[in-house]
């Protein structure tokens, strides 16, 4: 078996919002195609990949480094020792070939995309859901037939107030979510404090709610907003302040008690420990949002879980960014706290399988070989426009 095709193509997001750092109306989407010559049902397996939201498409690193080396690597390389499948932890290794340690940017959403797509077509392969095939591989066969996920939208726009804010949350909750997030930072504290509180007007408790200020802070705002948060009893205080900034993040925690969450924009195995060990993260209730597509892909996130094991930390603690179908399967297969929602928002990748509707917070997933993208089907619309 071998791979004989990886197609690449960068589409936009179209997304007119903003946070408190960055607005997506250019933001722009990798996706790719990797194409074997194993066949299923009369036709070729082909796994699909993109990266989340908040990192431009990277085809520059796909189109001149990583896809014509994986493309030129032998057969044996990346094969498992059975000749049966793709291997993807050998794929990674092809990846990464050459490339130095350290500077973890762009280039771990580059290799996260074709590794989403290689894990897709592994799936495939098996012809097993991805959930499966990583709980039969990690877990014991052991999976959660349900995963939690919380509805993040509350972004800032133009026409936005403060009842558009309020309908938007509702809608969310009236599509069964329980839990909901929106952005702070954006604006003055006395804005944001108004928007909490309208919120919290629509949700049973502060328990309902999260915030996320995108890294927006210095020390003495971040501060200032968890004096006015902590009575609110949030479910979560996000990102408070630059994701490298562990001091920051440390000394945080020793002014605000309740759950804080972060680490979507930590790309590597080594960053997340050096958020371990410097981030002053409390493992009985602060929340990991490490995002696989970001971040080397699920071949590094498998080491992330492994390292957290070794630092004590339960993967239940891990609720990833992202709000995609790879992280669901993640979430489902290896036994994670949940994941993350975009009802609506970050079409046609936000979003998991059509006809599954969220109940009491949580969704299922279809039975269905690789990671489910064709039961979504504006996105494998997408996808298929590629592969052709």
């Amino acid at each position: 078996m071998k791979i004989i095709d990886i197609k690449e193509k960068s589409v936009p997001i179209n997304s007119n919002i903003r946070n408190a750092y960055i607005d997506f109306s250019k933001m722009t989407a990798s996706i790719v195609a990797v194409v074997t010559d194993v066949t299923r049902d009369g036709n070729p397996v082909i796994g699909y990949g993109f990266n989340s939201n908040g990192r431009y498409a990277p085809s520059g690193l796909l189109r001149e480094r990583f896809i014509p080396r994986l493309l030129d690597a032998d057969q044996s390389e990346i094969i498992n020792e059975d000749g049966t499948n793709l291997d993807p932890h050998r794929i990674w290794d092809v990846l990464m070939t050459g490339e130095k340690p350290g500077g973890h940017g762009e280039r771990s959403v580059a290799v996260g995309i074709i590794d989403m797509a290689i894990w897709d077509a592994v799936a495939k392969i098996e012809e097993k859901p991805l959930y499966q095939l990583l709980a039969d591989r990690y877990r014991n066969g052991a999976v959660d037939e349900k995963v939690f996920v919380y509805a993040a939208g509350g972004y800032y726009s133009p026409e936005k107030d403060i009842e558009k804010l309020k309908k938007e949350m509702k809608g969310y909750l009236d599509l069964g979510y329980s839990t909901v997030k929106i952005k702070i930072g954006g604006a003055p504290l006395e804005q944001d404090l108004r928007r909490i509180e309208a919120v919290l007007e629509l949700v049973p408790s502060g328990k309902s709610l999260a915030v996320d200020a995108n890294g927006r802070f210095d020390l003495e705002t971040a501060i200032e907003y968890a004096k006015y948060l902590e009575p609110y009893n949030l479910f979560w205080y996000e990102e408070a302040g630059d994701p490298l900034d562990y001091e920051l993040q440390s000394e945080l925690s020793t002014f605000y008690k309740n759950p804080m969450a972060t680490g979507e924009n930590l790309f590597s195995m080594q960053d997340a420990r050096n958020l371990i060990r410097h981030g002053g993260l409390r493992s009985d209730r602060d929340i990991l949002q490490f995002d696989c597509s970001l971040s080397y892909g699920l071949v590094e996130y498998i080491r992330i879980l492994d390292m957290l094991n070794d630092y004590g930390w339960s993967s239940r603690q891990c609720i990833p960014h992202g709000g995609h179908q790879m992280s669901l399967n993640i979430a489902a297969g290896l036994g994670l706290g949940g994941n993350e929602s975009y009802p609506g928002i970050f079409q046609p990748f936000g979003g998991f399988a059509d006809g599954y509707p969220i109940e009491n917070g949580y969704v299922r997933l279809p039975d269905i070989p690789g990671v489910g993208f064709e039961a979504k089907s504006e996105l494998i619309k997408l996808f298929h426009s590629l592969a052709k």
